[in-house]
């Protein structure tokens, strides 16, 4: 009874690589479709702030549109309205417009 319960045993064997191959094919499906796109976004939004001039017209992450009046080390002075201005975080600019967009907006 003994000698039967080991060769039942042996005989199912051990999976090895092929019983994490779902859960490995798993993670790099989470790579390429989630982790490596934010990883991307961020990469861009960091560029395009710091490359934020004096005249671009922007919008905040709370929705504000703006235009940059003034550049200080962390923050934006944005122009939100004529002698309106108001400071900003550079993170918090989310987007930068096109030229002449507030125009058309007013």
């Amino acid at each position: 009874m003994i000698n039967n319960a080991y060769a039942q045993a042996a005989a199912g064997g051990d999976p090895g690589i092929m019983g994490f191959l779902p859960i490995i094919l798993m993670f790099v499906l989470l790579y390429f479709l989630m982790i490596r796109p934010q990883m991307k976004r961020a990469k861009d939004h960091k560029q395009m702030v710091e490359a934020l001039q004096k005249g671009d017209e922007v919008v905040t992450a709370g929705g504000v549109v703006g235009r940059i009046s003034r550049l200080a080390d962390g923050y934006v002075i944005l122009e939100i309205a004529p002698s309106t201005e108001i400071s900003v975080q550079r993170t918090a600019v989310q987007t930068l417009l096109p030229k002449g967009t507030i125009k058309t907006i007013q």
